[in-house]
């Protein structure tokens, strides 16, 4: 992935940050983290890394006043499998809601266990103030919610999608607002990705105010379809299904990033009013890989693929004190990683019940300690893909067509190296066999289990 090293000559002499420092810059109180996630956002949409059509200079900000991690990836290569891996820090393929790819249309009988802990219980408990502003997606009322599942509280939608001026969640556009507050729809007027960005500056202004920390979940809905930019509120009413597969366009899409854009702005702004700028840790990434007008070169494939351009996506993170401006980590990320690291960026040790398969990456990011070395692990039902990526190495299998891919010298994922490097092969795959074998069957595999109060499997049969 390419970077405009010009916008990094301002941090250029603060990319060492010791031990000792980091410690010394410690704040007292505990830091407010605000956690941004964008919809189908490809790895290379934003101008920071390669987008030239358009620029993003507040999300791009983030990352030249913080760390770019340039092998970041979403858990699943669709939305609402990667919120399960966000929410409880594990492969969502250990909880049954994880396995739909995404969760449809309600009613949906599966969702977030309200039992299982999570990012945001995790912080409740600790004293946070936590709140969900966007996109929830991870199973319908009564059973499933923010609200059920750690979020004080709500401000969004619950299924994958909404249109973007009537805030309708229904494929056909019939019905009225979806929107919600808390567990009560609500009507407002205007577009949605400014509604969600207002309501966050009101609840950043809020916490300073009440003197809390916060724990923010903003997930923006943009850029997924419906391909609605913000001055289309007429042309919008002519859409008559949500997934228009004859509508948009690369100028739609652009406006629906600067959008995006210029909301993230507006929260950086609030933050800075609030005068907590040195004290909030600000993160940016996407639940998947880019959707038809995205960019994700230098790779190939998109939302839908293990492909590393279905699964590849932006990670910028910004920590003022903590972490220095201009920075770069080659450490691999995925999105389960984010509910320990952030944990122990608050200084939070939970009562963990499960086991957590992300891993702690703030020594990384804060430069005290080098990338470390780990197996990550993909699977997804459609075209039976699988994959694994073990330092340069990439094993994948796509409808049962084997490869071998040197990501360092062949980020395209062209020439399959596999009778070149045999051992290797052999190991990858067996490698994944075996973790496969400790995850959930899909669901229409001769299986069943029952699973105990955190979530895990208690019994087969």
């Amino acid at each position: 992935m390419h970077f405009n090293r010009r916008q990094f000559i301002s941090g250029v002499g603060a990319l060492a940050v010791s031990a000792s420092s980091a410690k010394a810059t410690m704040p007292q109180r505990p830091p407010n983290i605000i956690f941004i996630l964008a919809d189908d956002l490809g790895c290379s949409d934003i101008s920071l890394l390669g987008r030239t059509e358009y620029s993003t200079p507040h999300i791009d900000s983030i990352g030249t006043d913080g760390v770019i991690l340039p092998e970041g990836y979403a858990n699943s290569s669709v939305c609402s499998p990667t919120r399960f891996a966000l929410a409880t820090g594990r492969y969502q393929y250990r909880l049954r809601g994880g396995l739909e790819e995404p969760i449809g249309a309600e009613p949906e009988p599966v969702g977030l266990p309200p039992e299982h802990p999570t990012i945001a219980s995790f912080f409740r408990e600790a004293g946070y103030r936590t709140g969900l502003i966007g996109k929830w997606h991870m199973g319908s009322l009564p059973d499933y919610g923010p609200t059920l599942s750690g979020y004080e509280s709500f401000f969004g939608v619950r299924l994958g999608y909404a249109d973007y001026f009537n805030h309708s969640d229904q494929i056909d556009r019939s019905g009225g607002s979806a929107l919600y507050e808390g567990q009560q729809i609500i009507e407002r007027h205007g577009y949605l990705t400014d509604l969600l960005s207002d309501r966050a500056a009101t609840d950043i202004a809020a916490a300073a105010r009440d003197q809390v920390p916060l724990f923010m979940s903003l997930h923006y809905t943009a850029p997924h379809w419906p391909w609605e930019g913000p001055e289309d509120e007429e042309a919008a009413r002519h859409i008559r299904y949500l997934l228009h597969h004859d509508g948009g366009s690369e100028e739609t899409f652009a406006n629906m990033v600067r959008s995006l854009d210029s909301g993230v702005g507006r929260v950086l702004d609030a933050i800075d009013r609030a005068g907590q700028a040195h004290n909030t840790i600000v993160v940016f990434t996407s639940d998947n890989g880019g959707e038809r007008f995205s960019y994700t070169w230098p790779f190939v494939g998109m939302k839908g693929d293990l492909l590393e351009g279905g699964i590849r996506v932006p990670l910028l993170i910004r920590w003022p004190g903590r972490i220095a401006p201009g920075s770069v980590s080659q450490q691999t990320a995925m999105s389960m990683d984010f509910l320990p690291t952030l944990l122990s960026a608050a200084g939070v040790t939970p009562n963990l019940r499960y086991h957590t398969d992300g891993i702690d990456i703030l020594p990384q990011i804060t430069g005290v300690a080098e990338p470390v070395d780990r197996r990550l692990y993909w699977r997804h039902k459609a075209n039976d893909q699988k994959a694994i990526r073990f330092g340069r190495w990439k094993w994948m299998s796509i409808n049962g067509h084997e490869y071998l891919f040197d990501l360092s010298r062949d980020r395209q994922e062209r020439a399959n190296l596999a009778e070149h490097q045999p051992e290797l092969f052999a190991e990858l795959k067996a490698d994944w066999e075996n973790w496969n074998a400790t995850m959930l069957r899909y669901p229409d595999d001769s299986f069943s289990y029952s699973l105990n109060g955190a979530g895990q499997i208690a019994e087969f049969d």
